[in-house]
């Protein structure tokens, strides 16, 4: 059975590793660097663990943790109404296409509905169609793309 639920303090480690092969895959692909920067995995789990203004979730499967997710809200600028950020949902390969993802996603749609978000932002790579086809599935739909031109 599949399921996501709050990170607890003993899913860190492991959501640490997770996130740390999320994040080593995204630098390769394209965009994925321009991305991410120098993100490092410690630095994104003490945001998404600290405060009332990020979420960390950890997705199941038959006991097992083999994903996890983050959220953050924000107020954009020039408004003052809150907002929701998808920041990062991963699953491990071997544990795709079981309903851990969706599990992931529902529960970070929930957690930013609870927090009177009046939308949710969510990001995916130029040519990561697998993720751009589950975030359609879950309902969000593209409003923008941003193209960058290098100039060194």
């Amino acid at each position: 059975m599949e399921r996501a639920r709050p990170a607890e303090p003993a899913d860190q480690a492991l959501a640490a590793h997770l996130l740390a092969t999320a994040l080593e895959g995204a630098r390769t692909m394209r965009g994925g660097a321009a991305l991410l920067g120098s993100r490092k995995p410690e630095d994104l789990m003490a945001r998404w663990t600290r405060g009332s203004e990020a979420a960390l979730y950890v997705g199941e499967f038959h006991h097992a943790v083999v994903g996890l997710a983050a959220a953050t809200t924000f107020t954009r600028t020039g408004a003052t109404d809150t907002s929701g950020r998808i920041e990062c949902c991963f699953v491990e390969s071997d544990a795709r296409g079981v309903g851990v993802g969706s599990a992931l996603m529902e529960a970070l749609v929930g957690w930013c509905a609870e927090r009177g978000c009046r939308d949710i932002d969510a990001l995916a790579l130029p040519g990561d169609r697998s993720s751009k086809q589950r975030l359609e599935a879950a309902g969000f739909v593209a409003r923008l793309l941003t193209l960058n031109r290098r100039l060194d």
